[in-house]
């Protein structure tokens, strides 16, 4: 059991300080109110804090981060001026493992092929007191979920499903690198303070419905954005029907709507958890102060009294959904989607199934899709469409073989890959990818932009649960309804497939025997972190240099991107992933996925400097030789998606001082400010349409940049016109500091050497 010490602190102070934050505000409170509250950087204030307003300091619990961004957290750590990380952190190697012949020839590959950044984080690890969990431990929200969330917590993860710990009460956040580094080094943590949405759940889960349904019919009523800035917070009875883990694989998807996370309270399913995984002390700590580990009754009574949105669900309505193609939100009825799949064309042939994941790898989850593949198995059946499966960590791997139900898998044609991310982060070697050939896939990931898979644009990505998605690739087709359609069995009869049966944990508990973790040492003074000076995947750090004092002069237009623009377009993942710790050579795929609104064209921009087409990244260093720098301008909801601080640094590295949209996605964001960027938007939505291809573009008022004060962009046409218009930031007076010193880091090597 780890942290036993610091999580009982946590709850020697808490009732104490929900009760000073209940006098504040002069009224009952929600759960996340508490939490946020009970984890401020100094007193509980004496007025409460405006949500959506105000810029509050927090101190969370702990970090975690996963190998590919765990890269450039650590490589900043290094230069903060730090022996030891202030607050418990671990690292998780779970992104760089490529799925491509199975579990046990793939972790040999990763091993092999990773071995120098592997050694970069045991090292770096070892020397500051972070906790290492090695290649093949398993994925990190899912270890986080079994070994570190606990009810009442606050924690940040460089990873955007960090959002998976809310499923044991927890308030975690995904993050950039800069962030985590922050917490590492014992300052406070910045966000605003968010709005807050309730999800009111009535009834109870049956037949094919599961967890994973409830939070696809809440991303297609919220959509991408819906969530910004706000944490979801659900409650009622039906909540408390719900398993500990199937409440994680609900939060683990909040991150496809924006949300800043999302939470249940501490329930009897959250203590039965805790016990299964060896942490039974923690959920007798946790039950002594029940009450305030979960929202007032009077708030759940009248929650449009306390939230600023309410949605309501009745769980023993809902049905299946399937969410897709290449958007998280696009919410489809399982009844009605043989027949959107037919309206839109969707190819119909079901070419592979992959369940697992992050999102849903529990026992739970594992057991359900089992029963389902048991069945094809009495029928004798086998998979029509390609089937794999990806167990969330060593120790439910470990479980569900022990209890063979990794073996029905197998009987029926499926593959069993490596503890790690592999297809759902795009580490996928599907063979015949490179045909991109039009196709469809069903996954119980949670992400299904184009090419997030395998890299194919033409790939029709569906998510839907682990026993929706076994039992589509027993049948093969899109069109197929397990619950009206029947399958033809070896024998010829027709059967139609019962509903899945579950298990929530494992009645011989849980089982392992080497759970992957590795201890730092007690001093790390001595120890010697491996960096190759000629290493083509590592890089250590030069600071970005500081503001000049001047207005944004003529910048060159490098890019104006049209229409959805994630972190996935402006840093892909794939096997660019093996850069992730070289921010020079990883630069090279800046911006590579977004459209350029001129020519509807990928990777294709005008030179202002030639006047002919070239890769965006080629550009950009043009005009960075040039000592011209760039502006880029973007679409609405820029930057969903992933937490990958790369698609901030990569910009800042090749000379972008400013980054134009209608609207950022949060995380992004404040990736943004932390490297010393300008994240602006436009006052008037429609300006952007004002952007022509060879604009240089001018940012004034930075002189005397101030919060809440607008700035002006000027625009300079090729014909000697020009035009100006207002721009809007949400910079406070730290995050101008930032922006002048050139970074969050560079402001805290200034503090520290101050000292």
């Amino acid at each position: 059991m780890f942290d036993f010490d610091m999580i009982r602190k946590v709850y020697q102070s808490f009732a104490q300080s929900v009760d000073k934050a209940r006098n504040v505000t002069g009224r009952p409170l929600t759960l996340t109110e508490k939490i946020l509250y009970a984890h401020l950087d100094g007193p509980v204030p004496k007025t409460p804090f405006r949500r959506g307003v105000d810029y509050v300091d927090f101190l969370p619990d702990r970090v975690a981060m996963q190998d590919a961004t765990a890269q450039m957290a650590l490589l900043q750590f290094m230069h903060a001026g730090k022996n030891k990380v202030s607050v418990p952190s671990t690292v998780h190697c779970d992104h760089l493992i490529q799925a491509k012949l199975g579990a046990e020839a793939d972790l040999k590959t990763a091993v092999d092929t990773n071995k120098e950044v592997y050694d970069f984080l045991n090292t770096v690890s070892n020397k500051y007191g972070i906790g290492f969990w090695k290649p093949g431990a398993g994925i990190i929200h899912q270890v986080v979920l079994e070994n570190y969330a606990f009810p009442g917590g606050m924690m940040i993860g460089t990873d955007s499903h960090t959002v998976n710990a809310g499923g044991l009460g927890m308030v975690a956040i995904g993050v950039g690198g800069a962030d985590a580094v922050d917490v590492m080094a014992g300052m406070p943590w910045e966000l605003k303070f968010p709005k807050l949405i309730g999800v009111k759940l009535t009834g109870r889960l049956s037949g094919w419905t599961s967890a994973k349904d409830v939070i696809l019919k809440v991303a297609g009523l919220l959509t991408v954005k819906g969530g910004t800035g706000a944490i979801l917070e659900y409650f009622g009875d039906g909540a408390l029907t719900i398993s500990a883990t199937g409440k994680g694989t609900i939060c683990n998807m909040g991150a496809e709507i924006g949300a800043t996370t999302s939470i249940f309270g501490y329930d009897q399913s959250m203590a039965d958890y805790l016990k299964h995984t060896g942490r039974e002390a923690i959920a007798e700590e946790a039950s002594q102060i029940a009450a305030y580990l979960t929202g007032d009754q009077e708030v759940y009574a009248s929650p449009t009294e306390y939230f600023d949105q309410v949605i309501e669900i009745n769980l023993s309505e809902l049905e299946p959904h399937i969410n897709g193609p290449f958007t998280p939100d696009l919410a489809t009825p399982l009844s009605k989607f043989a027949q959107a799949v037919r309206a839109n064309k969707w190819p119909e042939v079901l070419s592979a199934g992959l369940i697992g994941s992050c999102t849903n790898s529990s026992y739970e989850d594992i057991s359900r899709a089992a029963s389902v593949a048991s069945q094809a198995l009495e029928m004798g059946l086998k998979a029509k469409s390609e089937f794999t499966i990806t167990p969330g960590s060593e120790q439910v791997r470990y479980t569900v073989e022990r209890d063979g139900l990794l073996d029905v898998f197998d009987k029926i044609g499926g593959q069993v890959l490596a503890n790690a991310c592999g297809p759902c982060i795009g580490q996928w070697a599907r063979h015949g990818a490179e045909k991109q050939e039009r196709n469809s896939i069903m996954t119980s990931f949670n992400r299904n932009f184009a090419k997030r898979n395998d890299g194919n644009p033409n790939t029709h990505g569906f998510v839907a649960s682990p026993e929706i998605v076994t039992a589509f690739a027993i049948a093969g087709s899109l069109t197929f309804n397990p619950l009206t359609d029947e399958l033809v069995a070896t024998d010829g009869t027709k059967v139609r497939l019962k509903e899945p049966v579950g298990i929530d944990l494992p009645p011989r508990g849980f089982a392992v025997e080497d759970n992957g973790y590795q201890a730092p040492a007690e001093d790390g003074s001595k120890v010697e972190v491996l960096v190759k000076p000629n290493s083509d995947r590592l890089q250590l750090l030069e600071p970005f240099a500081g503001w000049d004092g001047a207005n944004f002069s003529k910048l060159p237009l490098l890019i104006k991107a049209a229409g959805k623009c994630t972190t996935d377009h402006i840093s892909m993942a794939g096997p660019w992933l093996r850069f992730r710790g070289h921010l020079e050579n990883i630069s090279n795929n800046m911006l590579i996925g977004a459209v350029n609104a001129f020519n509807g064209q990928t990777n294709s921009v005008k030179s202002l400097l030639t006047g002919d087409y070239k890769a965006v990244p080629e550009a950009a260093k043009q005009y960075k030789a040039a000592g011209a720098g760039s502006i880029v301008v973007g679409d609405e909801n820029y930057g969903e998606g992933s937490s990958r601080e790369h698609a901030a640094m990569e910009p800042r590295f090749l000379g972008v001082k400013a980054v134009l949209v209608r609207s950022f996605a949060r995380i992004h964001e404040t990736n943004l400010k932390k490297q010393g960027m300008l994240a602006i938007t436009f006052a008037n939505r429609d300006d952007y349409d004002r952007i022509r291809e060879d604009d240089r573009i001018s940012i004034e008022g930075l002189t005397h940049f101030t919060p809440g004060t607008p700035l002006v962009a000027v625009l300079h046409h090729t014909d000697g016109t020009t035009e100006q218009f207002a721009v809007n930031h949400t910079y406070n007076e730290g995050q101008i500091e930032w922006f002048r010193a050139g970074s969050a880091l560079n402001l805290i090597k200034l503090k520290e050497n101050e000292k």
